[in-house]
């Protein structure tokens, strides 16, 4: 790496790299673009005349360039197990989109070969880095509503509009987006969560599965409920109810870059906003992911949540089977 910044390859031309997480990088510090890959030449050359870096045709010859420190994955997640475990072989760090794999038995071997060969391996919920969930931590650390009683979380987004001759279909995948409310409840009810109950939808327009509940509780009974889908009006956001008081927070995964946060306080009858500076949750998870391999930091935190999500979804998703 030169001096202190980590030199990123690229593998893929996601609509989430585009939009967010490039833009992002660029405005990143630590963080250098030094290629692009696309098994579409011409999307690699749009990608780095916008972002920089090298246009490369094929992801194998980008993990062959020696140019390339790391490599940030926005494949779809049926590929992400993969080409995680190509790029550790070719010696780089990765940064993974979630969900990062589609199995636990996938999900521990990647964490296993990271841990073999020294390297971190990071999946991109990059809502944790946002400052407004900090806030709230500290607001209920302080006791602003009492003992917490229950965690709720909701994440849905609405189907992408039909044109152009093509049918109306998803954004992302239900994976995807139940993850966020699962790796949310692990932020402010800590490890040791058990599920108790999963549900999958069985019909809908787009066929099997387009949303999910599910129900957690933690080790001292705090419950979390969480629901999440494809073919649903907007919401992202959670709440903690406790002993005294309850308090909410809009948009709290997808997080505009200028989104001023508000958490909402509920306490005996009277309401009370609290008003948060906005942050960016892209550049910020991209300093953490590059900071931590300049700096020499502890890798295996990293790998250790990838297998608690991984074991959650699997959780869930083995009674979601038996309630569909």
């Amino acid at each position: 790496m030169p001096g202190d910044r980590v030199r990123i390859g690229v593998l893929g031309c996601a609509d989430i790299a585009q939009r967010r997480m490039l833009p992002s990088m660029c405005r990143q510090p630590l963080v250098e673009i030094a290629a692009i890959a696309s098994r579409d030449p011409g999307r690699a050359g749009s990608f780095a005349a916008r972002f920089g870096g090298v246009p490369v045709t094929g992801y194998a010859e980008l993990l062959a360039r020696p140019d390339v420190d790391a490599v940030y994955l926005p494949l779809p997640p049926g590929l992400h197990v993969e080409w995680t475990l190509r790029a550790l072989d070719a010696g780089k760090h990765v940064l993974c989109e979630k969900p990062f794999a589609t199995s636990l038995t996938e999900a521990q071997a990647a964490v296993r070969v990271a841990g073999e060969r020294g390297l971190l391996l990071m999946e991109s919920f990059m809502f944790l880095y946002h400052a407004q969930h900090s806030a709230v931590a500290r607001l209920v650390a302080e006791g602003a509503i009492g003992e917490l009683r229950g965690f709720s979380s909701d994440f849905g987004i609405p189907a992408l509009p039909a044109g152009d001759g093509h049918p109306a279909r998803h954004a992302s995948t239900l994976p995807e987006v139940a993850a966020y409310p699962v790796r949310a409840a692990q932020l402010f009810l800590g490890d040791g969560l058990a599920v108790v109950g999963g549900y999958r939808c069985a019909a809908g327009r787009f066929g099997s599965q387009p949303s999910g509940a599910a129900l957690l509780v933690s080790p001292s009974g705090v419950t979390a409920q969480l629901r999440y889908g494809l073919d649903h009006g907007y919401r992202s956001g959670y709440a903690l109810w406790g002993s005294a008081g309850y308090l909410s927070l809009d948009r709290a995964f997808s997080t505009p870059d200028e989104h001023v946060p508000v958490v909402r306080l509920d306490r005996g009858g009277t309401v009370e906003d609290v008003v948060l500076a906005p942050d960016q949750q892209f550049v910020n998870v991209a300093g953490e992911f590059a900071r931590t391999i300049v700096h020499n930091g502890d890798f295996r935190p990293y790998g250790e949540a990838i297998l608690r999500q991984a074991r959650l979804v699997a959780a869930i998703d083995e009674l979601a089977g038996a309630t569909r």
